[in-house]
Order: C-alpha cells, then structure tokens, then sequence
C-alpha cells in the first residue's frame, strides 16, 4: 500500500538524481578543462585481444586519438560527493536521511572506489603509453579484480549470510559454498562486459543508466530505499557525463568508469537478489562480451573470424553503420530487454 513515507522515499531518489544531476553538470566543464591542461588523452590501442595488429579498429577511430580520457572520475566523484554531503545534511539534522548507509550501500561504496582506483591506474598507464597494450596487462588486471570481488564473497557469504539464489517462477534454492565463485563470476564477468561495451560515443553511458535505473526500481520494490536512491545517484551522475559524451564525444569514461560502474553493477544485483535477470537488464553487455569470446575462440580454434571486428559494436561500424546509429539501435535493445527483465523481477519480488 502507498503511504506518506513511500512518497518520502520517491522524493528522496528523484532529488538524488536531480541533485546529483544538476552537480556533475556544473562540473564537467572544469574537469574537461583539467583533463585537457594535464593531457589526459586517450591512446588507441595497437594490437587486437588475439595479438596481432588492430588494423580495423586503428582505421575506424583514428579521430578519436588524443580525445582526453578518465571521464569516469566526474561519475563516480560526483556520486561521493553527494552521499558525503547526504552524511554531513543529516549530521546537522537538515534532513532525516543519509545516503550512506551499513545495510545498504557501504558495499557498493567500497567496490565502487576500488575498482575505480584500479581502472584510475590502467588510465593512466593507458596516457603514459606503457605496457604492451597501453594500460595494464590482462592477466594482472584481472587477478587484481579477483582479489576484489573474492573479498566481497566472503563478506557477502560470511557475514551477511548470503548462500542463496532467487530464480524467477521457482524462488530460492541454496547453493552454499557455490555463492562465493558465483559472486565472483559475477563481478568480473560484468566489469569486463560493460569496459568491453564502452567503445562508442555514449554506448556504455546510456546502457548503464537503463541498468542502474531498473535495478533502482527492484531496490525499491524491496524496500532498499537506500540502495535505491544510491542507484538513483549513479544515474544523475551517468546523465550529466552523457551530457559531454554523446557524438562526438568530449571525453571518454575509461577504464575508471567502465570497470568501477560494471562491478558495482554486479555488486547491487548480489544485493537485490535479482542476478538471474542480470542478463536482462545488461543485455547488451552481455552480447558484448560473448562476441568478444566467439571471435577469440573462433580465431584460435578454427583460424577464421566470425565478425569482421570484435566487440559487435565495431562490427556493424565496419559494416558501414554510422556511429550514432550502431550507439541508438543498441539503446533501443537495451531498454526494451531492460524494461522485461525488470517486469519480471517484480513479478518474482510480488510472489508471483
């Protein structure tokens, strides 16, 4: 039943995007300004995920060299920024509410900035032109991730009492001991598939707001306000960046977006219980990402491509698709999948 508090609660969320939206808005200019004064800039990468030349994807984004990178930090500093100023608003008693909250979002908070930090650093390493690909090798980036993700399973599993999953039209079955690899599939899978994703001018950045908004809608529906409203944050500040990163983009999120936004992901689908629709919601990144490993395998096995260039994105580009168009098609799928896994999330959160 809807009552007052209910209608407090919606005030809360819908004034956290707004709020946060409006903040990352003023912001970006400045941040754009420093990234450009430090040279901040993108290097395209020189060799494909098999090895030899990227030749395609050198020949298709040859303009994009020297756009500057790390826009993720505007996304993820304004969503700090605004749960630190939730905190300091309720410490002096101005509203009821802080955003900052143990149940809720300090687990999302900590993968949020550890994984930012992570990607912070392949960034950089990207700017400075160092290691093999331009960033940090694959091998230890992922092991780093690993690390993260298998701290937050134990916790998850160990001390929040997590051993179960929620399977639509059957409900919960226990898994135990499963729930730690699954929770760390789970966040390296969709880290990898939304920074395999962010390759085009607003993909990854519309993707994930129709994401972070239908697991918005699941949190609250039960009733994690909180988390909701977290959720809520992410997308104001996702909105504002897309402001500067649509065709043709200002700058790109990189790896310190793309990495940190994927792994939070996962993190509030372990917390809603919703990740059998993960897939659903983050559609898109998940094609992404197995178009990524049928061309590897293909490539390796049987010695031919699949796609002319991996991810999909840049394959329809080679096609002849104009940007925009490959970007704006994949919304469309994207949302509409979206919209139909969140329907079945709350039919599943309604018993039904």
């Amino acid at each position: 039943m809807f009552d007052i508090q209910n209608l407090r609660n919606l005030i809360l969320i819908f004034g956290s995007l707004t709020f946060t939206f409006i903040i990352t808005l003023i912001l970006a200019p400045g941040f754009l300004k420093l990234l450009k004064k430090y040279k901040c800039s993108k290097q395209l990468r020189e060799t494909a995920t098999t090895g030899e030349k990227a030749a395609i994807f050198q020949s298709l984004h040859a303009q994009k060299q020297g756009i500057p990178t790390m826009g993720g930090i505007l996304i993820w500093g304004s969503t700090l920024l605004i749960l630190i100023l939730s905190q300091i608003s309720s410490a002096i008693h101005l509203t009821k509410n802080t955003l900052i909250n143990r149940e809720e979002t300090w687990l999302p908070i900590f993968t949020l900035v550890t994984t930012a930090l992570l990607g912070a650093v392949d960034d950089y390493f990207n700017i400075r032109g160092w290691g093999k690909s331009k960033g940090i090798n694959v091998k230890p980036k992922f092991l780093w991730l690993t690390a993260f993700a298998a701290a937050g399973s134990i916790w998850f599993y160990y001390k929040l009492g997590f051993n179960y999953i929620n399977i639509p039209g059957i409900g919960e079955i226990q898994i135990g001991l499963w729930y730690i690899p699954l929770f760390i599939f789970i966040i390296t899978a969709t880290s990898n598939a939304v920074n395999i994703t962010d390759g085009l001018d607003g993909l990854a950045g519309g993707l994930l707001i129709l994401a972070f908004g239908a697991f918005a809608i699941l949190a609250f529906a039960k009733g994690l306000f909180i988390l909701a409203a977290f959720c809520a944050v992410i997308v104001g500040a996702l909105i504002g960046f897309l402001w500067y990163n649509i065709f043709p983009s200002r700058f790109f999120m990189g790896d310190t977006g793309a990495l940190s936004l994927g792994a939070t992901l996962g993190v509030i689908a372990m917390m809603t219980d919703s990740v059998a629709i993960l897939p659903l919601i983050g559609f898109i990144f998940v094609i992404e990402a197995l178009s990524v490993i049928i061309q590897v395998f293909s490539k390796k096995f049987l010695h031919r491509k699949v796609f002319l260039i991996a991810p999909l994105h840049h394959h329809f580009e080679k096609l002849g698709w104009p940007e925009p168009n490959v970007v704006m098609r994949f919304w469309i799928i994207g949302g509409f999948v979206a919209i139909l896994g969140t329907i079945i999330g709350l039919l599943s959160i309604a018993g039904i």
